[in-house]
């Protein structure tokens, strides 16, 4: 609406009628979390946080979602560059490709996984002859996570790229740049905020993988149990209590309060 003062913003107001049903799925999503919370014996929780399993099942998860973030970066910078410079229907089924792993239920990677590495697998057996036996092992454990976490990072990145006017990198080329130096010292600098969102998500989706992880890497304590697949075990009664669960729940309860807060920042800025 237009008067002599100019444009004036319209409020919007919220119909009385989708209230309730708001109301009901903000509970559908609240109400679990502060039930699982009041669950938690907090007197308690610095000793559980100084047991030693709930530090080996950190400290793993934590290590693993590190080396699989910095995976993701050598391998999904480049790729999502290779994406952002095709268009028609090679574009299309690249980005296809990348997407897949957040599509497919965790398991079927998992599976998908050993019937590549596993015994019996495509080049499983090949690894085998040579002494290398991946399924099960912590390395199998930083597989998983990469596979599931990669596409986080290369939509993040791919999306920055796109919106980056190619003027900038055209410009360096002309002042005698070659095309790997406008590339780090040009284009990458000016996605920063891309690229730190997709990393954020990466380590936190690795941080909280558990399918594919169950599935290829197992569940042995001090070598493949992760944050996840602990809090699993102790609703199962295998060595894992359930104040420890709670406790690893409330971490990464925690650590995704953490990345949405950074990643409100970086949209905001």
């Amino acid at each position: 609406m237009t008067g002599s003062g100019g444009t004036r913003p319209i409020h919007r107001g919220v119909p009385g009628t989708i209230i309730v049903p708001a109301v009901i799925g903000g509970a559908v999503l609240v109400l679990p979390l502060l039930a699982l919370l009041s669950r938690m014996d907090w007197a308690a929780l610095p000793r559980t946080l100084a047991a030693p399993e709930t530090a080996s099942t950190l400290g793993l998860s934590v290590v693993t979602a590190l080396i699989s973030t910095g995976i993701c970066l050598v391998l999904g910078v480049p790729l999502s560059i290779v994406i952002s410079r095709t268009t028609g229907t090679t574009a299309a089924l690249l980005r296809a490709v990348v997407t897949l792993p957040l599509v497919l239920p965790p398991l079927v990677g998992g599976l998908a996984l050993l019937s590549l590495l596993g015994r019996g697998g495509v080049l499983g057996d090949a690894l085998s002859e040579l002494g290398i036996r991946i399924p099960f092992t912590t390395v199998a454990v930083v597989i998983a996570q990469t596979f599931v976490a990669l596409p986080f990072l290369v939509i993040s990145v791919e999306g920055a790229l796109r919106g980056l006017d190619p003027a900038y990198e055209e410009a360096a080329a002309t002042l005698g740049a070659k095309p790997t130096s406008a590339l780090f010292l040009v284009t990458l600098p000016m996605v920063a905020p891309g690229l730190a969102a997709g990393t954020i998500l990466c380590f936190t989706r690795a941080l909280g993988e558990f399918g594919a992880t169950a599935l290829f890497a197992g569940n042995a304590a001090g070598t493949t149990r992760t944050v996840p697949l602990a809090i699993y075990t102790a609703f199962n009664g295998a060595g894992v209590t359930q104040d420890t669960a709670l406790t690893l729940s409330l971490i990464l309860i925690v650590v995704s309060i953490a990345v949405l807060v950074a990643l409100r920042g970086r949209t905001a800025n």
